[in-house]
């Protein structure tokens, strides 16, 4: 990196000094000692075609073509062709967050574009252009809840998925905000009557629908509950499913937010993906990242300019509400392609083809010795959860080995939950997948 950092090493250890530490990798406390990598320990350099053969031989053991039946916050979902070939022109893939105005009219009418199916899709009045990814955005708006009410303690439901509570306590940390969670009903549901014994002192609370169990939560009496505290409420959805299910927006939410990653992303190994936040023409202001706005030019044309957000937001990192450094404008472009092309019927089709296709699944599954539905009397989306009288883990190794990505073992976020493991389906499994799962399923079960 010598090349590249213009700090000496007599200056970087001042610096070190200056904020208590002693050696470079103590920025690095938190991340696993066997996933630093210290030194790269690279061959001599190859010419053009070594390269090919070396990347084609890496390609050849990257089977894509195992049936996939796993969530969990990523989806495999049908990409419309016109998607990918649209993102190749190079004003989308080569943009920079578009400061300049007069030079970046078609990008600020792209995410214009995108903040208005936000919009659209979560009945709400307002929508950023977007953040990094469903973990980050959840961040952002328990940080914008906090603002909002002057208040330091946001709830949580223990219904949203662990990897975003773990983002949020990152966040709390260096924030001072108390983060507290609100249990699940014995239906794997988000118990509504302890959001009343938590609420005192608190600014709002984060409840996702469906939530991490695949479970179909109360909306609104879950926001009429919030609010009866004072709460506000932010619904984190997954943007597929409001084809079938009713918008926050209708149900009195305050925050609409979540993963766009279904929305025209392949799984790509794990991003880039986008996060989505969008809010009511009262908390507006409190929208995080940027934010494009449409106007008039002074002869009266249409025009596209950022909005909405100080300066500092973007320059003055140690005064801003929120350091997000870039508005994902590739994965936002790509989602309103895929809104664009499906539509208000094709997003409605897709959210059907899962539930019906989630249910004959589960059904399937649930017919078998050795397995039943955690959850049989909670409606579900295309998620559900199964327990198995073998471990889940030695399920899914013996699925996978019979040529099938099973549901995810709980045991990966909960090591006292051996048995369950979460199932999804999508409208990508056909019914020769569905059956020729379960039929493996019933191997391994024997």
């Amino acid at each position: 990196m010598r090349s590249y950092v213009p700090n000496t090493e007599s200056e970087r250890q001042a610096m070190l000094e200056a904020i208590g530490l002693k050696d470079m990798y103590d920025l690095f406390v938190d991340v696993p000692a066997d996933m630093l990598l210290k030194s790269l320990d690279l061959p001599e350099g190859k010419s053009e075609m070594e390269i090919r053969r070396l990347f084609a031989s890496l390609a050849a053991n990257t089977d894509q073509s195992t049936p996939i039946f796993r969530g969990a916050g990523a989806y495999h979902h049908y990409i419309p062709a016109a998607i990918p070939q649209l993102l190749a022109r190079s004003e989308f893939y080569t943009a920079y967050t578009p400061y300049q105005t007069e030079m970046s009219q078609g990008m600020l009418q792209a995410i214009f574009e995108y903040q208005t199916m936000i919009c659209d899709i979560t009945g709400m009045d307002a929508s950023n252009a977007s953040v990094y990814d469903g973990a980050h955005a959840c961040a952002e708006v328990m940080i914008a809840m906090r603002a909002s009410k002057r208040k330091a303690k946001v709830l949580y439901s223990a219904g949203l998925h662990p990897e975003y509570v773990e983002t949020m306590k990152t966040y709390a940390r260096f924030a001072g905000i108390e983060l507290v969670e609100v249990p699940l009903c014995a239906y794997g549901q988000t118990d509504g009557k302890a959001i009343a014994a938590l609420a005192e002192g608190a600014a709002g609370i984060l409840v996702a629908n469906p939530n991490f169990l695949g479970n179909i939560e109360d909306m609104d009496a879950l926001v009429e509950a919030a609010h009866a505290c004072g709460l506000l409420f932010g619904a984190v959805v997954n943007p597929i499913s409001l084809g079938e299910l009713k918008k926050p927006g209708d149900y009195g939410a305050d925050f609409a937010l979540g993963e766009g990653q279904p929305l025209g992303m392949p799984l790509n190994f794990g991003g880039p993906y986008l996060g989505f936040v969008a809010t009511t023409s009262k908390l507006m202001r409190s929208l995080t990242g940027r934010i494009v706005g449409e106007t008039t030019d002074d002869e009266g044309n249409r025009v596209y300019c950022l909005t909405l957000s100080a300066r500092e937001q973007h320059i003055r990192r140690e005064k801003a509400a929120s350091n997000i450094c870039s508005n994902q404008c590739l994965c936002a472009v790509t989602a309103s392609m895929y809104l664009s092309v499906m539509g208000p019927q094709g997003l409605e089709e897709v959210a059907e083809q899962c539930v019906q296709k989630a249910h004959y699944l589960a059904d399937a599954i649930t017919a078998l010795p050795g397995a039943k539905l955690r959850y049989p009397n909670t409606p579900f989306f295309h998620e559900f959860v199964v327990d198995f009288d073998e471990k889940a883990e030695k399920v899914d190794k013996a699925l996978l080995k019979a040529g099938y990505m099973s549901g995810l073992p709980l045991s990966r976020f909960d090591k006292a939950d051996a048995h369950g493991m979460l199932w999804c389906a999508t409208e990508l499994n056909t019914r020769e997948e569905l059956d020729g799962v379960v039929a493996a399923l019933k191997e391994v079960l024997k």
